[in-house]
């Protein structure tokens, strides 16, 4: 945030600039052909054509009136010359430079649309002098490219494009970095938040804009690849101002989101539709829309009182403050990189939310390790093992130890899953197993245990069946053959695995004003700590028995 304060306030500076060198440049004249004397101070050019025209492969001159006024004479005057063609330059007659090569079709050899001279210190003193261009334009020679001229001391005009270059990228390598990280951090993630898959693209894609609007001051682009880098900028601009209010609108929950995307992306294609080949004022709407689309959902947020809303808010409204004075170069990168932030904020708050959630589910999950202790060795249980124990003893000394021997492998089981949150499903099984053991012997009651379609290598929460197995023993009793079946079976779909368990036998009378128990609000806060919202829980009697269902969606 320190650096791209001090890079603002650099920006502003260099914007507000005066140039020490005043000029004024006169309308340029044309004329097909090629005469060497055209490029004469002297030489009378009345008569020559306001407008270029159709010169096709043919060599043609340009000439202008540049009227140079400079308080001080202490440095070299360089001029910047915007034009498409191959062309040389000429000042006051005396040939300063050239871009490119002059020929006819293929002969030539494009040059770059801008391009610096340096102008000789005896020809540049205060006064009227002239500029002369020899052209060719054999290709896009449907494209007549204004031609404009900068005149500024030599060293500047080499020196503002490396300034502002230096701290573009800077910019942009910090957006790289984030779009890095982000990516990063969201394919490593267990819970898939498309809203930094979405910064991550727009960091991205601001770093490209970034890198693609500045490529013509350290890669030399010939003039009939100009328009290339130009509809890159579009596109670019296009997917931004189509990311940045998606990403607002999920990050503040929008309800009619589609609805405003959809008029968002109508808007956009209307846009480039009426504005072909006007790239710059394409780019220039394209942020317009943008920004009101964010607006929109920024102002909805406010009035539900949204957390993050006002800051981001305030950030929407320098942004366009900031586009409006500044420059459209400057300005528009700066109110993109300050919506950027904004982006960033909200993204910082909802990870602040997410680690208050995780200390909460850690605290949750503390609890819950408790009350599965405390669920198995909750007083009467244990009073009612030991009572069943002794008289198993003194009965039957054998059966007594099988006793003895399957409510140790019992607690043993669940001091193994105590500290889990997902166990294997055959661990799961293994756990209701061994209790149907010892239920056996402290209700002297015969249970049948099967299960259908497992899969051994699933992961569920630890004692979820057999909390459900527990629930199905208290509301059964033995059918007229005297043995009480279960049956576990699992069922695996594209958005959903299921575990349905099945008790086969009489059913207790329930009282009707019974609300859910310990042992299912057991269950529900497991499913809620593992899997959020995505999962369903029903348990209710059925015609000859009790059913538990657990889908879980993916």
């Amino acid at each position: 945030m320190f650096r791209l304060t001090i890079l603002i306030t650099l920006l502003l500076a260099l914007s507000s600039c005066k140039n020490n060198v005043s000029y004024e440049v006169s309308d340029p004249v044309y004329k097909r052909g090629d005469n060497p004397s055209w490029a004469a101070k002297e030489f009378n050019s009345r008569g020559w054509s306001p407008e270029r025209g159709q010169t096709g492969t043919q060599v043609f001159w340009l000439r202008a009136n540049v009227s140079l006024n400079r308080s001080e004479m202490i440095e070299h005057l360089g001029m910047e010359v915007h034009i498409f063609g191959a062309f040389e330059v000429f000042w006051d007659g005396q040939k300063i430079g050239e871009n490119g090569k002059i020929g006819a079709g293929v002969t030539e050899q494009p040059g770059t649309e801008s391009s610096c001279f340096l102008i000789p210190d005896s020809l540049a003193k205060n006064g009227t002098h002239l500029v002369a261009l020899r052209l060719s334009q054999s290709y896009e020679q449907d494209t007549d490219r204004r031609f404009g001229i900068k005149i500024e001391y030599y060293r500047q005009l080499l020196r503002n494009p490396l300034i502002i270059m230096s701290f573009m990228n800077m910019t942009a390598g910090a957006f790289l970095i984030a779009a890095i990280y982000y990516f990063f951090l969201f394919i490593n993630s267990n819970r898939k938040e498309y809203a930094i898959l979405i910064f991550c693209i727009t960091c991205f894609l601001f770093f490209a804009l970034l890198i693609i609007e500045y490529l013509k001051f350290y890669v030399s682009i010939p003039y009939t690849h100009f328009y290339l880098r130009l509809e890159t900028i579009g596109f670019l601009t296009f997917a931004i101002s189509l990311l940045v209010p998606l990403y607002f609108t999920i990050q503040f929950s929008s309800k009619r989101k589609w609805i405003l995307l959809g008029v968002l992306l109508i808007t956009l294609i209307a846009t480039y539709l009426l504005n072909l080949r006007s790239y710059d004022l394409t780019a220039m709407y394209f942020s317009y829309a943008m920004w009101l689309a964010s607006m929109t959902v920024v102002l909805d947020a406010c009035r539900r009182k949204e957390k993050g809303g006002a800051i981001v808010l305030a950030g929407l409204l320098c942004s366009g403050i900031v586009n409006y004075f500044l420059v459209y170069d400057f300005g528009l990168f700066i109110s993109f990189a300050i919506i950027v932030l904004c982006m960033l904020y909200l993204h910082a708050i909802r990870a602040k939310e997410v680690e208050r959630e995780h200390q909460t589910s850690l605290f949750l999950s503390a609890r819950l390790k408790l009350e599965l202790v405390k669920k198995n060795i909750q007083p009467h249980f244990i009073k009612n093992t030991l009572t069943s124990l002794m008289d198993w003893v003194e009965e039957s000394p054998r059966e007594g130890a099988l006793f003895v021997q399957a409510l140790a492998v019992e607690f043993d089981i669940l001091n193994q899953i105590a500290d889990a949150t997902l166990v294997p499903v055959s661990k799961e099984i293994e756990l209701c197993e061994v209790h149907l053991k010892v239920m056996q012997f402290r209700k002297e009651v015969s249970y049948d245990w099967t299960t259908t379609n497992i899969e051994l290598s699933d992961m569920i929460p630890p004692a979820i069946i057999h909390t459900a197995l527990e629930n199905g023993i208290t509301h059964s009793a033995a059918p007229e053959d005297g043995i009480i079946r279960f049956n576990l079976n699992f069922e695996r779909a594209a958005r959903f695995k299921k575990y349905t368990l099945t008790t086969t036998a009489k059913n207790r009378p329930m009282r009707k004003d019974k609300t859910s128990g310990t042992g299912f609000q057991y269950i529900q806060a497991r499913l809620t700590e593992s899997y959020g919202s995505q999962w369903e829980f029903n348990s209710a009697a059925i015609p000859g028995g009790w059913q538990t269902e657990i889908k879980i969606y993916k």
